[in-house]
């Protein structure tokens, strides 16, 4: 049975600082990773590390936690596609940084909802630039984005979204161990700060919909997203599911 609060992710547009793995376990994840951005270098570890779940079997199985499974089905129901993974990396003494914006912007998504689960590779806290959410503003709808006016916006097309002065006196930190996990709403206004300790902040982003949503042309993306069915059946096919990997 889960322990996530639904009541509460549907007030507040996120939860925090839960538990997947072990610290043993959580240090053998990071090593395959250092191993991975080792072999890609640094630059494509940065943020250019998209579906690897696809090529490397202890990224599939820690998608496929029972507990990823079991928190992501509580939130979204028993029929849900795994729309995509992506890593972010973030290095010691450097000035990049996430610009405040909802993930769903820019997916093409009807209705624009979906459901973002990240796990932290590696310890996730102020210092290194942590990820920060406003609560609530998942419930004020899709804003207008436009360009970040500061350098270093590790966002794709440096995209950011307005916020007030009592917005971001509200934001809140989500300071995560590695080997734990945070969930955020798609529509969660989010973003982060600069690393500026002497330490990697890595993070994977898991990003699930329910299979009822599908994809409009209005998306930022060159193609169609390709999801992997993750759990249940998908009746509506929206999207061209990509077979399970097979390891």
């Amino acid at each position: 049975m889960t322990d996530i609060n639904r009541a509460e992710y549907e007030q507040k547009g996120y939860l925090t600082g839960i538990a997947l793995v072990s610290p043993q376990e959580a240090t053998h994840i990071r090593d395959q990773f250092d191993a991975l951005e080792a072999s890609v270098g640094r630059e494509t570890a940065r943020i250019g590390l998209v579906d690897y779940h696809c090529k490397y079997e202890f990224l599939w199985n820690l998608v496929n936690h029972p507990k990823v499974i079991d928190t992501v089905q509580t939130l979204l129901g028993e029929d849900v596609l795994l729309l995509a993974t992506h890593f972010f990396c973030k290095y010691g003494q450097e000035e990049r940084f996430v610009a405040w914006h909802q993930d769903v912007t820019y997916w093409g998504l009807e209705p624009p909802k979906a459901l973002t689960i990240w796990y932290a590779i590696d310890a996730s806290d102020v210092e290194n630039g942590c990820m920060r959410v406003i609560p609530g503003t998942h419930s004020r709808g899709i804003r207008e984005h436009g360009k970040s006016d500061q350098a270093g916006n590790l966002l794709s097309i440096n995209q950011e979204v307005p916020t007030t002065a009592e917005e971001n006196a509200s934001a809140v930190n989500l300071v995560l161990k590695a080997g734990e996990f945070s969930i955020h709403d798609g529509a969660l206004i989010h973003g982060s700060l600069p690393n500026r300790s002497n330490r990697r902040r890595c993070g994977l982003t898991m990003r699930f919909v329910a299979t009822s949503v599908g994809q409009t042309d209005a998306t930022r993306q060159s193609d169609r997203w390709h999801p992997v069915l993750f759990s249940g059946e998908d009746r509506e096919h929206h999207f061209d599911l990509q077979p399970k990997p097979c390891f």
